[in-house]
């Protein structure tokens, strides 16, 4: 039995979020019937290519993300077919709802109606900026949405003699529907909730590293220009190669491997990035000499980053990919597909079946189902229903649940802390000698005092958690180790593979100190595949996904997002927790989840792959261009930004002809734009040149703030092209109370990200605890593992624990 059998879930949702959100829920077995108008979700007619869907038939990737799933067909117009639709909700566990939609849209079927009507129900509403706050009823699109996160110029993508540019493919979607799926399977156990999710808040914490923490506790941005990751992406001498330098031994590492040992300078006061861009020229060059198979062996060997640069076309034929069985066929209209985002042991997902057709399960749904009766709805082969009532819930879902986080950097620790955050006891495990990534990467020069415990990435993604330190390397360390397991109800790590190997701690190992334990385990690649033992980061992860390939420039090599990599894989990995605690709760075993950064990647990425195995195309980046919009762009306006720069844009997206008609009536219907050819988006598409050039002079014109105002008001998707660490100044996450000041012992108070979307009921604040000071909590920890206070410090004296680097060593160049 899947772990959500027996779990009953109506869509009420359009577009790629709300589908998402619900695949990851059917993956795990729940029964999800998708509630469609007569004309159908306008997915069905969907591709980004702009395939020609026949009559009747469905696009691929509505077909991809309704695997699995029912659809029923209802008119709400019809008040029977609304009382209808109402019997659904009875009988259900859960709605996930957007707008978009006649049935969404109906009066009767609002989030709060609907979770007043049904309390026991958990309602899920995705929407762009919110259900509440002054911006909850403002048009928004992923591309808009981007720029006001931050998330297109906050880590410094692009180059600076072009517009900046958004990550290409809908991620931000997808990161909304996973978030979605999580929130939703964390709140089924409380008796019934109303979730407002926030699209604008996702994408903050998927696109964006902190940036407001960041610049609050150092006063400065984390980066204040655009310019290219050097080596990144470049050309080789037979095609496309991701290099990546994460930390300051990579670059020496780089350095080494291309013949250039006298670069290394470990004095330097240049970042790692400054002193890579100096020698840009002399690193391309030699990438231009090399074909990718050699570089990658090479960059492998030196444990540099790498990775293929993938795109719809080849990524089914990478090695590792083919090896891992990454892709699978659809079970209705056999094109490639991406395997879930995690696997497990055992088996817990659902094998998918076929997508529905329009329509498919109306009138067996409209037999079993009993409108008005509040504890009554669908039926099963046993007759009706009856919904348990669960037991008076705590105020936070994961009360009671002891987490140990043996993760680093962001994409690991970002998954425990939406368990910390929700109630969770996560003890985080580091090492003096190998203390958290995070804490090395704020700049702070080693003569400040207690400069490891001023890191605002740190900060912002460890609060309510505690701080242990053991080193791992010792078997006094790992002994103890042994004794903390038992005590803990999941174990999440997210090294490379070999590391644990080193320190023989597999799910064998886990599972014989407490045989119900849930082991999450995070690698780059996995732990399989000729790809197992690579470096994974973030932008290795999004090439070798193929999300790199569109964004940034056409007539330009790929711009890595540099982002999206980590908390995606974060958030995905929860997602697969949360299906092995619920396998647990009914049968009592542990679960082996392997939640693969690439995994994650490929499903976020899916739309590449599935519309080149349905349809033959290849999708391309555009730039700022993009397929949902017409015109879609960014254009500069007048105004100096805070770096003394003529840099100041707004994003401006026309989904729809009813959104262009707007547009030209905001700009005072001047003659270029009441042509007729551009009354429709394919002859916008024809005339996109002509439509940015005369858009831009208008906005060069006006300050960002004039052209929102004036463009926002006519019900335009428009937005500020804001620099990240300027989020708090948006009212809309003031009213929503985003971000919350959290104290420290080290540090001034200063504002950190919360989760993206509230609980009804509660909590009203999420950071009950600032994050732990390295070590912090050694004696608490140990003195309940049986430790007495001179044992403690005997290990303290053996450097097995401490509170404190070592002095710092100089750097070896590793072969």
């Amino acid at each position: 039995m899947p772990p959500l059998a027996g779990y009953r879930v109506i869509d009420l949702s359009t577009g790629i979020a709300g589908a998402y959100c619900t695949k990851l829920l059917a993956d795990g077995g729940a029964e999800v019937v998708k509630v469609e108008p007569p004309q159908g979700d306008p997915l069905r007619r969907w591709s980004a290519s702009g395939a020609d869907i026949a009559a009747g038939a469905d696009g691929a990737l509505f077909t991809f993300l309704a695997s699995s799933k029912h659809s029923v067909v209802a008119d709400p117009t019809d008040g029977s077919d609304a009382d209808f639709v109402d019997g659904l909700l009875a009988g259900a566990d859960a709605v996930v709802w957007s707008r978009g939609s006649d049935v969404a849209e109906h009066q009767r079927f609002s989030p709060a109606d609907m979770h007043g009507r049904h309390p026991r129900l958990t309602v899920t509403a995705i929407t762009p900026f919110g259900l509440t706050g002054p911006w909850r009823d403002r048009a928004a699109t992923e591309f808009t949405l981007q720029a006001w996160s931050g998330g297109i110029v906050g880590l410094g993508r692009g180059a600076a003699d072009r517009a900046p540019v958004y990550v290409g493919g809908q991620v931000g979607e997808y990161l909304a529907g996973a978030y979605a799926a999580a929130a939703t399977l964390a709140a089924q156990h409380r008796g019934g909730a109303l979730i407002d999710l926030s699209m604008l808040e996702t994408q903050i914490l998927g696109l964006t590293y902190y940036p407001v923490t960041f610049h609050e506790m150092l006063g400065r941005p984390w980066r204040d220009a655009r310019r290219l990751t050097v080596p990144g992406i470049a050309q080789a001498a037979n095609g496309l190669v991701d290099i990546g330098c994460g930390t300051a031994q990579q670059w020496f590492d780089l350095c080494a491997m291309t013949g250039h040992e006298e670069w290394i300078d470990e004095d330097s006061s240049l970042s790692i990035t400054q002193q890579a861009n100096e020698k840009a020229e002399e690193l391309y060059a030699w990438v231009r000499s090399q074909a990718v198979d050699d570089i990658r062996d090479l960059a492998t060997a030196f444990r540099i980053p790498n990775a293929p640069v993938a795109n719809g076309a080849n990524i089914t034929e990478l090695d590792h990919f083919r090896e891992r069985g990454s892709f699978t066929t659809d079970p209705r209209d056999g094109f490639d597909r991406p395997g879930p985002p995690y696997r497990t042991s055992p088996p817990l997902l659902s094998p998918p079946r076929p997508a529905p057709r329009l329509g498919e399960h109306t009138e067996a749904h409209r037999r079993n189902c009993i409108p008005g009766d509040q504890e009554r709805g669908l039926t099963t082969g046993n007759g009706p229903r009856k919904r348990e009532v669960p037991p008076v819930p705590a105020q936070l879902p994961f009360e009671g649940m002891r987490v140990l986080d043996m993760t680093t950097f962001w994409a690991g620790p970002s998954c425990t802390h939406m368990l910390a955050l929700l109630g969770a006891e996560v003890i985080h495990v580091e090492s003096t000698r190998h203390p958290d990534g995070t804490r090395l990467i704020a700049g702070i020069p080693a003569t400040e005092p207690q400069w490891w415990e001023r890191s605002p990435i740190f900060s912002g993604l460890n609060t309510n958690k505690k701080g242990l330190t053991l080193d791992l390397q010792s078997e006094r360390g790992r002994a103890l180790l042994d004794r903390l397991i038992p005590t803990c109800d999941v174990i999440v790590e997210n090294f490379t593979p070999r590391v644990l190997d080193q320190i023989g701690l597999d799910f064998a190992k886990v599972q014989s100190l407490r045989p119900d334990a849930i082991m999450v385990r995070m690698p780059g690649f996995g732990l399989d595949g000729p790809w197992r033992d690579n470096p994974a980061f973030a932008y290795v992860i999004e090439a070798a996904a193929g999300i790199s390939w569109l964004t940034g420039y056409p007539d330009r090599n790929p711009n890595e997002p540099y982002s999206v990599g980590d908390p995606n894989a974060g958030i995905h990995a929860l997602n697969g927790l949360l299906l092995a605690i619920e396998h647990r709760r009914r049968t009592g075993e542990g679960v082996l989840v392997e939640a693969a950064m690439v995994d994650a990647a490929l499903n976020v990425a899916a739309e590449q792959v599935i519309e080149y195995s349905a349809y033959g195309a290849v999708l391309q980046r555009a730039g700022n261009r993009g397929p949902t919009a017409a015109p879609q762009n960014l254009y500069r306006t007048s105004g100096i930004d805070e770096f003394g720069r003529e840099d100041c844009w707004v994003a401006v997206a026309v989904a729809s002809d009813e959104q262009w008609a707007s547009l030209v009536d905001a700009l005072g219907r001047p003659e270029w734009a009441t042509a007729p050819e551009l009354a429709t988006i394919t002859g916008r598409r024809v005339q996109h040149d002509l439509i940015d050039d005369r858009l831009g002079e208008w906005t060069a014109q006006r300050t960002a703030d004039d052209v929102v105002e004036t463009l926002w008001a006519a019900g335009v998707p428009v937005a500020k092209v804001m620099q990240p660490h300027r989020q708090t100044e948006l009212p809309q996450l003031t009213a929503r109370g985003f971000f919350e000041d959290v104290g420290h012992p080290v540090n001034d108070p200063t504002p950190h990200s919360a989760l993206p979307f509230r609980l009804s009921p509660g909590p009203q604040r999420f950071h009950r605890h600032p994050a732990p000071l390295l070590g912090q909590h050694n004696d608490e920890l140990l003195t309940e593992l049986g430790l007495s206070a001179a044992e403690i410090a005997e290990l303290e004296a053996d450097d097995v624990i401490g509170h404190a680097p070592p002095s710092h060593r100089p750097r070896k160049v590793t072969r």
